[in-house]
């Protein structure tokens, strides 16, 4: 009984600690600078309770402190991940209207993904309006080894990186899933080499989907656009003529983005 309240107690004093870490943000953000003392008296907390706090936020460069004035405010670090959220932005504005007129050359679904927390992560899905789409993949992570855009993502990392981001034992979908982290390495070579892959029935059966990466202004990988839909509708002549309009807006995106083939 003991140790329940004990764990809920810390539970509760933890989403407290976060709560009031968050509240300094927010008031650094809205005054530009303030002092351990100004903080505490808007937190209504003991200065001891701030100083604490200040000291776990500068750790991870999210406020730092003025030299001469010996006030805080919002650090590098907050830039760090306003950035990240940006860029993700960035590629699904540029790359909507161009989505868009892919789903309507295809007559398929187009999907943007990115890489998340070790999945590939979708942020944004257009639909062509003659396709049946009853799934929305916004917001939902996917395996990285059995999908298209997975793979694709996978292809902008080293061999060294795919290994360290993917286990030894790959869960297996379907019949079709490649689940032997070797067998998955040499596939991506190709895929660098092609610049795009096809993907047949790897997590569900009767879902096809040919994907290609956009890179930023250095060339790195850091989307995956793709063009799915049924495996039955998936012939030889539709892969054909979706991979090289796919290609097109690929780097029609990484365009915009700042990219340029120098190859």
């Amino acid at each position: 009984m003991s140790n329940n309240d004990g764990s809920k107690e810390d539970r509760m004093g933890t989403v407290q600690s976060v709560n009031r870490a968050l509240q300094i943000l927010e008031i650094l953000a809205r005054d530009g600078e303030r002092g351990v003392t100004e903080i505490a008296g808007q937190l209504d907390v003991h200065k001891s309770t701030v100083s604490r706090l200040i000291d776990s936020l500068a750790e991870r460069d999210l406020v730092e402190q003025h030299e001469s004035r010996g006030k805080y405010r919002l650090g590098v670090g907050v830039l760090r991940l306003a950035g990240a959220t940006t860029a993700r932005l960035d590629v699904v504005q540029e790359a909507r209207s161009l989505s868009r007129s892919l789903a309507a050359v295809t007559g398929e679904t187009v999907n943007l993904a990115v890489l998340s927390e070790g999945a590939a992560l979708y942020v944004d899905q257009v639909e062509a309006a003659s396709a049946v789409q009853s799934h929305n993949w916004v917001g939902q992570r996917i395996p990285l080894h059995a999908t298209s855009n997975g793979k694709v993502l996978l292809a902008g990392m080293s061999d060294d990186e795919v290994r360290a981001v993917l286990t030894e034992e790959l869960p297996a979908y379907t019949t079709r899933t490649m689940t032997d982290v070797v067998d998955v390495v040499a596939q991506l070579a190709g895929v660098r080499h092609d610049g795009y892959v096809v993907v047949v029935d790897e997590l569900e059966h009767g879902l096809s989907a040919v994907a290609a990466p956009v890179r930023n202004i250095h060339g790195d990988v850091i989307a995956s656009m793709s063009v799915s839909g049924p495996t039955f509708r998936f012939t030889a002549e539709l892969v054909d003529r979706a991979r090289t309009e796919l290609v097109r807006c690929a780097v029609e995106v990484s365009r915009r983005l700042g990219w340029r083939d120098l190859t």
